[in-house]
Parts: structure tokens; C-alpha cells; sequence
């Protein structure tokens, strides 16, 4: 073979190579750049959610009425919990209350119809460490808006192991590790045994009280001020506020180590900006029931379906339309009841000593 045929050869096989490399990741698209769904990429890893969702309301404008924004714990508030409202999950692990105000006028510039917008919150974010440090959703805007961002991708390796992983699961169905998703934007997570959720959330409580609890806990000065810039974004949608709730396990290690007072000041701080705040972060049959979560704060989607029926159906229901969420399972608190709210709950912690 002579160096002109050597030579075509070489480049007729790479051009090969990299076609079918591109036709594979576009295929199984594992960073949701488009919209097919198949039977084989019905199963999705977490490359990196910033990145994935807001690449995807890019590229895909929803036309939901409903923005969800929220940490890991509200990834499981899946879009198909909720019966009446159609809602996009922009929720992301390790969210910083910080980013809430960029990620919301991100979202409503793909898609400025929101009608509502339900904000997730967790009380460890709301210390001086958490929220400390300046954080937006920017780069990865500026990231996804590149020229060639999308076909630079169907040429990467590193797409490419995702795409990989996604067919191996999406073959079996298996759901393997913390968090998935299917092509709908429903994330879900691997089931545990109850002896294995007892000692992650063990751990987790130990990872708590070392790092996020007790002397480690200061609350954000400007916690209140950030909250009242994002209820000030967007006025004509409404905001709904709802507390994560953490198990009840891990709600102890909260009062043992003394912060039961910063969090009724994180309460009182969120009733008043936004009005009112939807509070499931208290003991109740959900939360003093292990089994509903995987690590003692990251709930199931089962109990991310309460929390959309609860939410979804307001206080002003009849009893059977009310029937599948439990009655002590999330409190509507406003600044008329919350001196009873925190009185029940200081009643509850003190059923710990």
C-alpha cells in the first residue's frame, strides 16, 4: 500500500470512528441537548445537573406553568407528582441559596409563562458558610450558549462514557445509585435495606454534627435579603416556599446541638418575606419513619409526591381530596399561626430529651 492509499485509508476510518461516535452520543443524548426518547436512553446518569438542565431549557423551551427550584432534596419532587401543574424541575445538587435569583431569571428568559414557582429550602444552607460565597448559574449559562457547544459534545469521549452507561441501565432498568432520571425529568434512587439506610443515615448524622450543625452553624446575616430579591423577581408569578424535610433522626441531632432557635429565626425570616412557607421539616409520620429516605435527609419520590400533593391542593380542601397526604405532614405557615406552629414543634423536640 503506498503512502497516498495508506493515507486515505487512515483518514477513512477515522472519519468512520468519529461519525459513528457522534451518531451514538446523539443517539442516547446523556446531556439532554435533544428531545427523542427511546427504550434505551430511558435511563439517564447525572453528568452534571447545572450544566444538563440548563443546556436543556436552551435547547428545549419548556412550556410548563410551574419553575421548581431546590437542592438534591428536591430533585425528588419529580415532575410527575403533581397532578394539576405542569412543572419543570431546575433543582441541582449542592444548591446555594445563592444561586435561587440567577437560576430563576435564567429560567424565565427560556420560557417567561411560569405561572408559579416553587422554591425548595434547607436549613443547613442557611448558615455563614453556606451561603457565604457568591454563586450563580452564569458560567453555565455563558457554557451551553458557545458556538459548536452542542456538536462538540456528540465528539467527546467523555459524552461518550456517559451515553455507555446510559444504555447499560436504561437495558435493564436498573436504578444503581442516588440519583437517575428517566427522559422526563423524574429523578429516582436506588432502594436500600433498612439496615443499610440506618447506617448511612448514621453517618450522615455524624457528617452533620461535624460539619453543618452545632458550633459549625452560624446563620446568614443576609439570608433574609437574598430571599426577599428572589420573592421580588418576576412579581407577576407567584412564589411558593416549602421547607425540605430532613427525617426526624437527623431533626434531633438539629435540637441537640442547639440550633432549635436559628431555626425559628429561619422560620420567622421566611414568613416574613414571602408571606408564608410551606413547612414539612418537623417530626411527623413521614419524617419519624426512616424507610423514607435513603441517608436520613435525602427523601424517596414517594415522599416528594406528598410534598406536590400537599402543596398542589392548598389548605382550602375537602377531607377526601386530602386523603392520600397525612394530616400532620406539612403546615401552611403564616404570620398569623406560626407562634402555634413553633410552639408544636418546640412541644415535639422536647419529647427528644
Amino acid at each position: 500500500m503506498n503512502d497516498k492509499k495508506f493515507s486515505i485509508t487512515v483518514m477513512a476510518i477515522f472519519a468512520v470512528l468519529t461519525l459513528t461516535v457522534a451518531a451514538f452520543n446523539f443517539w442516547m443524548d446523556p446531556l439532554w441537548h435533544y428531545s427523542h426518547a427511546h427504550g434505551l436512553n430511558d435511563v439517564q446518569i447525572v453528568a452534571d445537573e447545572r450544566e444538563q438542565k440548563t443546556a436543556q431549557q436552551l435547547y428545549h423551551p419548556t412550556h410548563a406553568d410551574t419553575l421548581l427550584l431546590g437542592s438534591s432534596r428536591s430533585t425528588y419532587v419529580q415532575p410527575a407528582g403533581f397532578a394539576e401543574w405542569d412543572v419543570y424541575n431546575y433543582a441541582v445538587a449542592n444548591l446555594s441559596m445563592r444561586e435561587y435569583y440567577t437560576m430563576l431569571l435564567y429560567a424565565f428568559d427560556q420560557n417567561p409563562d411560569y405561572e408559579r414557582v416553587l422554591i425548595g429550602v434547607d436549613f443547613f444552607k442557611s448558615s455563614e458558610e453556606q451561603a457565604k460565597n457568591a454563586r450563580a448559574i452564569t458560567g453555565y449559562e455563558t457554557k451551553v450558549q458557545q458556538p459548536f457547544y452542542r456538536a462538540k459534545n456528540l465528539l467527546s469521549f467523555d459524552v461518550l462514557g456517559y451515553a455507555a452507561d446510559n444504555l447499560e441501565l436504561s437495558a435493564t432498568d436498573e436504578v444503581n445509585a442516588d440519583r437517575l432520571y428517566n427522559r422526563n425529568g423524574d429523578a429516582f434512587a436506588k432502594r436500600l435495606s433498612e439496615e443499610e439506610i440506618k447506617e448511612d443515615t448514621a453517618a450522615k448524622i455524624t457528617r452533620f454534627e461535624n460539619t453543618f450543625y452545632g458550633d459549625n452553624y452560624v446563620y446568614y446575616s443576609k439570608y433574609k435579603e437574598i430571599m426577599q430579591k428572589v420573592r421580588d423577581s418576576h412579581p407577576e408569578a407567584e412564589k411558593i416556599i416549602y421547607t425540605t424535610p430532613i427525617s426526624t433522626e437527623l431533626f434531633k441531632s438539629l435540637v441537640g446541638t442547639g440550633l432549635l432557635d436559628e431555626y425559628e429565626t429561619w422560620l420567622r425570616d421566611l414568613v416574613e418575606v414571602n408571606g408564608s412557607v410551606w413547612n414539612f421539616m418537623y417530626p411527623n409520620s413521614v419524617t419519624n419513619e426512616i424507610t423514607n429516605y435513603y441517608d436520613g435527609h435525602h427523601f424517596y419520590p414517594e415522599i416528594g409526591a406528598l410534598i406536590s400533593k400537599r402543596m398542589e391542593q392548598g389548605v382550602d380542601v375537602d377531607a377526601d381530596a386530602d386523603a392520600d397526604v397525612p394530616e400532620d405532614f406539612g403546615v401552611l405557615v403564616t404570620e398569623e399561626n406560626i407562634e402555634a406552629h413553633l410552639e408544636m414543634v418546640r412541644g415535639l423536640a422536647a419529647e427528644f430529651e
